[in-house]
């Protein structure tokens, strides 16, 4: 198969275009370029300069010789709402037009609800203008949080044993690794059902907040705590907007924990097999995280972000 990747230098896209190759498949890898798509070039990917975020590149010319494609968005920080609807509307207009017949697009949880969920509404627009590519194929990864994310917690691990979040402490949420996630992007690419939409739920397992604290105590050998950030805080939103970051942001980034505390945003058991995945949590601290957190204990002097700053005494 001759299979068009977007983000192919993305830690999905990568791993993906990797796993693709060497099942003997021919890769359109899409990127802005440099030294990572250099070097997925020299394994055999067709490299192809452009960007759907962007709008860089000839796009148009992308699909026009490909069998499938695999389609992600890379999230705008400055434009939280507006991004996804304009690069998914690029993908319809591409695509629409191209001998591509199978689309696996990199969802989220979330994207089935219609509303204020912050980071999740993005992805509701994302599979509601995809589905209008009524001659395509379409399968929907709806993924859990990535298990990188949690490498964010890693300074203030090493230098307060305590982690800070949003999310309520015993609250059950689906985490996934990034390269189960091509893995499985891969397999559906690859083996089609011939159906004309499928929805996959991608995690791996569901681990709360004090869970998660809990393995990461084991791995490292001394006591970590959860500490529950309440967003209703006026002092830790003032903190926020001095330092680290907007008052959009802020707002987002509540109305995507208030999903996720409310119960509107979760897996719901999906509406064709949920895939077994084989990284779980415990496995990503001891190979991953670990790695990442005996860095930070041995740097100790790295730059205070809003998770260091939350974790304090």
């Amino acid at each position: 198969m001759r299979i068009a990747v977007v983000g192919a230098t993305g830690r999905v896209g990568a791993q993906l275009t990797r796993k693709l190759l060497s099942a003997g498949h021919q890769v359109k890898a899409l990127s802005r370029g440099g030294p990572a798509l250099e070097a997925l070039a020299g394994i055999g990917a067709e490299p192809f300069l452009g960007s759907f975020d962007t709008g860089a590149g000839e796009l148009d010319k992308f699909f026009q010789d490909a069998d499938a494609a695999f389609l992600m968005v890379k999230t705008d920080w400055n434009n939280l709402q507006g991004h996804y609807p304009v690069v998914a509307q690029r993908f319809v207009d591409m695509l629409s037009n191209s001998p591509v017949k199978l689309a696996v697009s990199l969802s989220a949880m979330g994207s089935d609800v219609k509303g204020e969920t912050g980071h999740f509404e993005c992805f509701y627009h994302l599979d509601e203008k995809l589905n209008e590519l009524t001659n395509i194929d379409l399968v929907h990864l709806r993924a859990a949080w990535f298990m990188e994310d949690v490498l964010a917690w890693t300074a203030p691990v090493a230098r307060y044993g305590r982690i800070a979040w949003s999310c309520k402490p015993d609250l059950k949420m689906p985490w996934v690794a990034t390269d189960d996630i091509a893995w499985l992007a891969a397999r559906e690419l690859t083996n089609p059902t011939g159906k004309h939409r499928v929805i996959r739920e991608v995690g791996s397992e569901d681990i709360s907040m004090n869970e998660l604290a809990a393995i990461i105590g084991r791995e490292i050998g001394r006591p970590v705590e959860y500490r529950y950030i309440e967003r209703t805080r006026k002092d830790v939103e003032a903190e926020f907007l001095k330092r680290f970051g907007t008052s959009e942001r802020w707002h987002y980034d509540t109305l995507t924990a208030d999903a996720l505390n409310d119960g509107l945003v979760r897996f719901h058991g999906e509406r064709e097999v949920r895939p077994s995945l084989p990284t779980k949590m415990e496995t990503f601290i001891r190979d991953v995280w670990k790695v990442r957190y005996l860095e930070s204990v041995a740097d100790g002097d790295e730059p205070e972000t809003f998770h260091m700053w939350s974790a304090k005494e």
